[in-house]
C-alpha cells in the first residue's frame, strides 16, 4: 500500500512538474525572450558597425595627419636648404671674392696706360637734340592722339568716326 500511495502522491507531483515545464518553455516566453534577444543582437550589430566606421574614420584622419606632418617637415627642410643656398650665393657675391675671382681668371685693375679716350670733332655734350635717330626710335609705335577735352573736339571726333564708317561701308 505504501507503494500505491507514493504513486498516487507522485502523480499530482508529476502533473505539477509538467505544468512547470510547460510554463517554463511556453511559446509566449520564447517569443518575448526571442524578441529581446533579437533586439539585443541587432543593437550589438549596429554598435559594432558604428564602432568600425568610427575607427576607420579615425584611422584615415590619423594617416592624413601623419602625411601632413611629413610634408610640413619636408617643406621646412627645403626652406632651410633654400636659405643655406641664398647665404652661399650671397657669400659668392661679396666684392673681395669677386675681385679675387677676377684676378684668378686674368683680369687686373686698369691703369692710366690701359685707358684709351676717343675724341670726336663735332661732338657737343651740351646739345639739346640729336640729329641722328636711333633705330629703336625710328620704328617706335605711334604716340597716342592728343585728347581734346572740349565738347567740340569730342563731337568732331565722333563725326569723323561716323564718316569713316560710311566711307568703308560704301566701298
Amino acid at each position: 500500500m505504501k507503494k500505491q500511495t507514493a504513486r498516487r502522491a507522485g502523480a499530482p507531483g508529476r502533473a505539477m512538474s509538467q505544468a512547470w515545464i510547460q510554463h517554463t518553455f511556453s511559446r509566449r516566453r520564447f517569443q518575448t525572450q526571442s524578441r529581446a534577444t533579437a533586439i539585443a543582437i541587432l543593437s550589438v550589430a549596429i554598435l559594432l558597425i558604428l564602432g568600425s566606421l568610427y575607427l576607420s574614420q579615425v584611422a584615415a584622419f590619423a594617416i592624413t595627419n601623419r602625411e601632413i606632418e611629413d610634408l610640413i617637415g619636408r617643406r621646412d627642410e627645403i626652406k632651410q636648404q633654400n636659405e643655406q643656398l641664398i647665404g652661399e650665393i650671397a657669400s659668392y657675391r661679396i666684392v673681395p671674392r669677386l675681385y679675387a675671382r677676377a684676378v684668378e681668371i686674368g683680369f687686373r685693375p686698369a691703369t692710366n696706360e690701359d685707358i684709351d679716350y676717343l675724341v670726336f670733332v663735332d661732338y657737343n655734350p651740351n646739345r639739346q637734340a640729336s640729329p641722328y635717330v636711333a633705330a629703336t626710335q625710328r620704328y617706335a609705335e605711334p604716340t597716342a592722339p592728343v585728347y581734346d577735352e572740349t565738347f567740340g573736339g569730342w563731337l568732331r571726333a565722333q563725326f569723323d568716326h561716323f564718316r569713316r564708317q560710311f566711307q568703308t561701308f560704301g566701298g
